[in-house]
């Protein structure tokens, strides 16, 4: 812009998404999903659902899943939703 001159702003900035809009989950395509634990223990950092538990009552909603430690093969049991926790989980092999 010639001369110093600043274009005035549109005002039409799109509003960013939050993590939980961008990383919806649905415990219908955890399985086989790569996880990476943002503080690992145990040297086990990578992490892959191996098991999405049915709900014991028939037409309930999934709660957990089974993660493998890639490092490891330990595996541990928890709700899936701890998955959208951002402190402590990220989406993929970081």
């Amino acid at each position: 812009m010639a001369g110093g001159t600043t274009r005035p702003h549109s005002g039409t900035l799109r509003p960013s998404m939050s993590a939980s809009t961008r990383n919806r989950l649905s415990p219908k395509k955890l399985l086989h999903s790569k996880w990476t634990a943002v503080t690992p223990r145990r040297r086990e950092k990578h992490f892959l659902v191996t098991k999405v538990i049915d709900p014991e009552v028939e037409g309930g909603a999934v709660e957990f899943v089974e993660l493998e430690a890639v490092h490891s093969r330990r595996v541990q049991r928890l709700r899936w939703r701890e998955l959208e926790d951002g402190a402590t989980w990220r989406q993929g092999w970081v």
